[in-house]
């Protein structure tokens, strides 16, 4: 593969700039895990087996990344996350345990609703000014509400549909997995982690997590929230027990959104792999229907598409079978696009390096939200991947012409 040098060194640059930005949910902050971290934000991992309650810390902890990613559907992370342990924290406040007792979220969901509105509104006071010069758009359309519908991921005004959607799916999840557990006469301090680690990989675990027939969140959460946790549980918060291959730092899929994708495409990493013609045809490319007319780029549809793999050579085709073998766990007839990044990953690292799936993440959405910004000015100048962005030094329509 002609452009693979490029490929790889544009990989490098990325985890370095994600190892050292980690993009991390202030989850230090909530009340009940104060007791869980050091005085330096360190989760205290060798303590996670030790009981909150009647469960562990670890499930705990891990019940709440799950709601932190199923939230995590609007225009601004800080915000969302921020609403997520602040709505948290008062419901605490009030003994409304919801990660303790899911259920008495619904029992209280008069308050549940009224703590959600409450702090919205606090956050929209300080939050909007900021994301509306960031995005080149207004303060009134500051909005972190979102749910699901026909058209996709859309925001809404009706808090009821989120609180139950959003909120009501994943906490749904725990107390299923609880119920069925008492019918069967079985006791389980740790019943949703006993749950997603039965799988037999990181990347089983974040599929099962969306489509299992029984406890699947569904369309309350999509492929990049389901990867997205699969990262933290794996490679930031080193919560699971599981120490093979199959549950290591390249087992899973990079969680792909806009952010991720616009500076994927910018850059020229996509086009790499993949011709223009065909991110037409897999209708990655939709014509003109973006904000102000122009090109939009809709990155969840490369899922499950093939690089062209002519000019690849048969070693590294070898190494992404291996990978796909022995840390995915599935048999691929094809190289798909979102997965190159974990053979990119595993070369460096045959190098001597120590990269994860997380670093390039943490890098990307790091450019993406500070200056790859959704919109034809964003701060090329001062963007630590201008040396190597084709946007920026040769084809400067790849930012003109293209949203996400």
């Amino acid at each position: 593969m002609d452009n693979f040098k490029f490929l790889l060194e544009f990989t490098k640059k990325v985890c370095e700039i994600g190892s050292e930005n980690p993009n991390l949910p202030p989850v230090y902050e909530v009340d009940i895990f104060k007791n869980y971290f050091t005085s330096d934000k360190i989760l205290k991992v060798d303590e996670l087996d030790e009981f909150d309650g009647k469960f562990k810390r670890r499930e705990i902890f891990t019940r709440y990344l799950l709601l932190n990613v199923v939230l995590d559907q609007g225009p601004d992370i800080v915000g969302i996350r921020e609403l997520l342990k602040n709505v948290v924290n008062q419901l605490y406040r009030n003994e409304i345990q919801i990660l303790h007792s899911p259920i008495d979220f619904f029992r209280e969901m008069g308050i549940s609703i009224d703590e959600i509105v409450e702090k919205h509104q606090e956050i929209k006071n300080i939050r909007s000014q900021i994301w509306a010069k960031e995005v080149n758009s207004s303060p009134s359309k500051y909005n972190l509400f979102f749910t699901q519908s026909q058209r996709g991921i859309v925001s809404t005004k009706q808090v009821l549909d989120f609180a139950v959607h959003r909120w009501g799916v994943p906490l749904c999840c725990f107390y299923l997995l609880e119920k069925d557990l008492e019918k069967q006469s079985k006791t389980s301090y740790q019943p949703f982690v006993d749950w997603i680690e039965s799988f037999k990989s990181a990347e089983f675990m974040a599929n099962q997590i969306k489509n299992d027939e029984r406890y699947g969140l569904g369309s309350a959460i999509g492929d990049k929230a389901c990867h997205l946790f699969t990262k933290f549980y794996v490679s930031i918060f080193k919560l699971s027990s599981k120490k093979d291959n199959a549950w290591s730092d390249i087992s899973y899929e990079i969680p792909f959104d806009s952010n991720v994708g616009r500076v994927l495409w910018r850059t020229g990493f996509f086009l790499c792999l993949v011709k223009e013609e065909d991110f037409k045809k897999y209708k990655v490319i939709q014509k003109e229907i973006g904000k102000k007319g122009k090109n939009y780029l809709r990155i969840t549809n490369i899922r499950g598409k093939k690089i062209n793999e002519d000019d690849m050579p048969d070693e590294l085709k070898e190494k992404y079978n291996k990978i796909m073998k022995e840390y995915f766990k599935v048999k691929s007839r094809k190289i798909e696009i979102q997965r190159i990044p974990n053979l990119l990953v595993y070369v460096l690292n045959e190098k001597g390096n120590q990269y994860s799936i997380a670093n390039f993440d943490d890098g990307l959405v790091n450019i993406g939200t500070n200056y790859c910004y959704n919109h034809e000015n964003p701060k090329c100048e001062n963007c630590p991947l201008n040396e190597l962005c084709i946007g920026y030094k040769e084809k400067e329509d790849l930012i003109q012409n293209y949203t996400t």
